[in-house]
């Protein structure tokens, strides 16, 4: 059975991946009724909301859009930093959805910050084990109780189960907050807003499906865990 899950979460993870990159390219070639750039849009969106401390910089990753809360600013791929697509106001005005969550104190935003050390340590340890256990085989399980082995995953999983869990709220919200913010600013038609809500959906989309697929995981090893111990 949990072949299958794994099996399907995997397929819906390459059908969701491939959509968003298609969906993404797609308005990518769709101006923006406004003329505006991404970053054009970002410091407008920004500036309304009294946020003059964040700063709107390019970064050069391919689709690595983000605001990071440590040095408050929003980064932009080029595609969307010097655009004047669909999907670049769409993109630009999610980050600084993020923004206005770190701002105004929203709460899964500062759960999910709270847990980013927590869950980057888990990641490590979980990868660490995984690997020696592919490795070391029976080896490892000769020095250390494979009980203790598969505690230590479950506990791990759980931690970066929880983390995307919690991420989901946060996207749709920044999502949410970027669609009323283009529709009141700038009045755009309802074809525009459809294209900026599809994009930003398939965005949402792959991390619901990193979500699914950590849960499976943490299932899996829970019954392996739950296993050893009948």
């Amino acid at each position: 059975m949990f072949w299958l899950l794994f099996g399907g979460v995997f397929l819906l993870s390459m059908f969701v991946q491939y959509r968003f990159k298609s969906k993404f390219e797609k308005y990518s070639r769709v101006p923006n009724p406004m003329g505006l750039s991404g970053r054009e849009i970002a410091e407008q969106m920004l500036q309304e909301h009294g946020l003059t401390e964040v700063k709107v910089v390019s970064t050069p990753t391919m689709l690595g859009d983000h605001y990071n809360p440590v040095n408050k600013t929003v980064n932009l791929s080029p595609g969307v930093y010097e655009g004047r697509s669909v999907a670049a106001a769409g993109v630009a005005a999610h980050e600084c959805g993020h923004a206005l969550q770190h701002a105004f104190g929203y709460a899964p935003l500062k759960l999910r910050t709270a847990l980013v050390p927590v869950q980057a340590a888990s990641a490590k340890i979980l990868n660490i084990v995984l690997m020696a256990t592919f490795l070391g085989g029976f080896l490892i399980f000769k020095m250390i109780p494979i009980q203790l082995v598969l505690g230590i995953i479950v506990a791990t999983y759980a931690v970066l189960t929880l983390f995307s869990f919690i991420t989901l709220p946060v996207e749709f919200d920044a999502s949410k907050r970027a669609v009323q913010w283009l529709e009141r600013r700038y009045s755009m038609s309802d074809s525009a807003m459809h294209d900026v809500r599809d994009a930003l959906k398939w965005a949402a989309l792959t991390y619901v499906v990193a979500a699914l697929s950590s849960l499976v995981g943490l299932l899996y090893y829970l019954s392996l865990f739950m296993g050893r111990r009948d």
